[in-house]
């Protein structure tokens, strides 16, 4: 009995998360002129699988493994169900049937029925796998699925999301390959430097270097000119030169984020 009231509740939980995911992510990319819902990665990660049903549907993949891990090991969801997994699953099956990203992914009322679907889907099997398994068997399962998980979020993901760039176009590649690059050695993940990188390459291709690109170039640099200081990037690299940090830079890491390595 109690299986079937979680089963009960899961589906019309996930549907109604999913119908909200899949038309808020959708109408996200007809903002100012209508409000959107969801996070700006979840926006860059979509623009990035570059209309790709494949792409869309193993990114989802990638943080799936990460979530049911989670709801197994933890019993509580991360937030890649509804940031990932399902904005970008219901983006796969309309995208797989052949039509444009105008006619399937932008168009929230098809994005909303079909996230509803998936929602219901992933919710579901997500709450019953875990409460099916003995607390014996959540401790392995957690060991198994969680490297899993890490390998298919790097190195597999940003490899895939550096292909999208370089299929995307030589500055789309360029950018990518330079923000990827940049992002691997200071956050240790690739592919929100790749997102950015394919953001200013598209852009460019769109409508030049004018004024929104080469704003969003700037805010760029500056954002990983602030996340290398934040990280103790500028003295780690400085270190693995054998060169001794100046004095006033590790006073400043001190004065502003309250110990500098």
């Amino acid at each position: 009995m109690e299986f079937f009231v979680i089963l009960l509740k899961s589906l019309i939980i996930g549907g109604l998360v999913g119908f909200g995911v899949g038309a808020g992510a959708a109408r996200m990319f007809h903002a100012p002129k209508v409000q959107g819902m969801g996070a700006f990665r979840t926006l860059g990660e979509l623009n990035a699988c570059a209309g790709d049903a494949v792409s869309h549907f193993s990114f989802g993949l990638g943080f799936f493994f990460n979530a049911w891990a989670s709801s197994v090991g933890a019993g509580a969801f991360t937030q890649d169900v509804d940031h990932r997994i399902i904005p970008n699953w219901a983006a796969a099956i309309l995208i797989g049937r052949g039509k444009k990203v105008e006619d399937t992914l932008h168009n929230p009322k098809k994005m909303a029925f079909v996230g509803a679907l998936v929602g219901m889907v992933v919710v579901t099997f997500l709450n019953s796998t875990a409460s099916a398994i003995p607390e014996s068997m959540q401790a392995i399962a957690v060991k198994v699925l969680v490297p899993a998980a890490n390998l298919l979020i790097n190195p597999v993901m940003p490899i895939i999301f550096w292909l999208a760039a370089l299929d995307a176009g030589k500055r789309s590649g360029m950018w990518g390959t330079i923000f990827g690059g940049l992002a691997h050695l200071i956050m240790g993940n690739a592919v929100p430097g790749v997102v950015l990188g394919i953001l200013i390459g598209k852009g460019v291709d769109d409508g030049g270097w004018n004024r929104v690109t080469k704003t969003l170039l700037i805010s760029v640099i500056i954002l990983f000119v602030l996340s290398g200081f934040f990280r103790g990037f500028d003295m780690n690299f400085i270190q693995s030169l054998h060169l001794d940090v100046p004095v006033w830079l590790t006073d400043l890491h001190n004065l502003i984020s309250g110990g500098g390595k």
